[in-house]
């Protein structure tokens, strides 16, 4: 196919211009065509030509009428719901969450599966993926080829290798470069032209956020996740669907307390719900026996603050206290560092501690950091809930699918037959 001046096909122009409708579609609407132009920067006629296109494929569809000014009454378009599935897994610390959307992220079937504490088997959590994808499937009563696909968000450092796939490094759970992408592969529920698209848990949240929740708008964020552990995601500019850094093992404290990745003085020895409830347990707290994490956290938020007017806890006030002098530090390097505009954090601790817990972190990382960028950022809770992980995984094949214009994934192309081969066939006598 011919290339114009600057490289880009007509399929690549094409392309380009059905994205363009799509996420408009998608983040503004509904829209009318009228509208579309300005809004895509195309021309009339190129909207029509776009809108007919997508429309063909089933992608859009009407959504009502608004009137104009004096003239007939303009349709409004929106993406087709239906038109598309895709799947978001979160490999949490007790639990992996599958759940099932349609195209504009509406929840369609969940299934849960617990993991025992510290316990993050391989095989364990691979039959967790599996089992819950084809439980979603058939609760929604979907195909597995319908799906664009199924995104993953996973604790540690995700490496994308050309012939392993998608390999995780996760030390905190005790994950040496675990090829999770083949072994998901294997046995696997999802036709091969179904991708699974794996990332970091703390980027997933990023994503969502960003997307969805309080960091749009923001150039320059930086989205936490506070859960058992800590990470962190930053979204720049340059970094546009965000960067996963183990903030959690930045080094707070010199030979300070021993860090589930083995090191001393992690941000997260100090600031996680996991170090938290051990060092509630360690001062003389009372902490539950025989209950997760989530139950333990409720627990010692009840003794901090008790409902009833009581006396509070002291042990777990101080604890929670020098928990959130921790988390505000540890946020003053990431405003130092990366300067931004917002800091939002996430994560069912994050939530589960709140409003009660934010503004002692947030007086705490203002006074830790310099002054200027300081005075530059705000710090919130995300918006999005507990499930902003699997939401965020489930982006990763919906931002796939935007970026090839609304066409689904290709097969992977076949290896291509070696150039000796072929000349060698070339020369054999037939």
């Amino acid at each position: 196919m011919a290339a114009g001046r600057n490289g880009r096909t007509v399929r690549d122009l094409r392309r380009a211009n059905r994205t363009a409708v799509l996420q408009r579609l998608y983040f503004d609407g509904p829209l009318s065509r009228f509208e579309l132009g300005p809004a895509t920067g195309l021309s009339s006629g190129s909207v029509s030509n776009v809108v007919a296109d997508l429309a063909a494929d089933g992608l859009i569809e009407e959504a009502g009428s608004v009137g104009s000014d004096g003239g007939r009454p303009r349709t409004l378009l929106r993406v087709a719901p239906g038109s598309g599935h895709m799947i978001g897994v979160d490999v949490g610390e007790t639990r992996v969450r599958v759940e099932l959307f349609d195209l504009t992220l509406t929840e369609l079937a969940r299934a849960e599966r617990p993991l025992a504490p510290q316990r993050h088997d391989v095989d364990v959590v691979v039959g967790h993926i599996r089992d819950g994808i084809a439980e979603v499937l058939a609760t929604a009563g979907r195909a597995p080829e319908d799906l664009l696909g199924a995104g993953i968000g996973v604790p540690g450092i995700v490496e994308h290798t050309p012939d392993r796939g998608a390999v995780v490094h996760g030390q905190t759970i005790g994950w040496d470069a675990v090829p999770l992408e083949e072994l998901l592969r294997a046995r696997s529920p999802l036709p091969d032209t179904v991708p699974y698209l794996i990332d970091n848990g703390a980027k997933t949240l990023g994503q969502a956020e960003m997307w969805f929740g309080a960091g749009r708008g923001a150039r320059n964020a930086i989205v936490v996740l506070f859960g058992s552990g800590v990470g962190a995601c930053l979204v720049t500019p340059e970094v546009e669907h965000g960067r996963a850094v183990e903030w959690g093992h930045l080094t707070v404290r010199v030979r300070g307390r021993r860090c589930r990745c083995g090191a001393l003085g992690c941000l997260e020895a100090y600031a996680g719900a996991e170090s938290l409830l051990a060092r509630w347990h360690e001062e003389g707290g009372r902490v539950p026996d025989g209950t997760d994490e989530e139950t333990a956290l409720t627990a010692m938020l009840a003794a901090a603050y008790p409902p009833d007017g009581a006396a509070p806890d002291p042990v777990a006030l101080a604890v929670l206290d020098e928990t959130a002098e921790y988390l505000g530090a540890g946020l003053s390097d990431l405003i130092n560092l990366f300067q931004p505009e917002r800091i939002l954090i996430g994560g069912w601790a994050g939530l589960q501690l709140g409003t009660r817990f934010l503004p002692a972190v947030r007086r705490h990382a203002l006074s830790y950091a310099l002054r200027h960028p300081a005075e530059k950022v705000t710090v919130d809770l995300g918006r999005l809930g507990p499930d902003a992980v699997t939401v965020g995984a489930a982006i990763l094949p919906l931002a796939g699918f935007f970026a090839r214009g609304g066409r689904r994934p290709e097969p992977a192309p076949q290896d291509p037959v070696p150039a000796w081969r072929t000349a060698l066939q070339e020369r054999t006598p037939h």
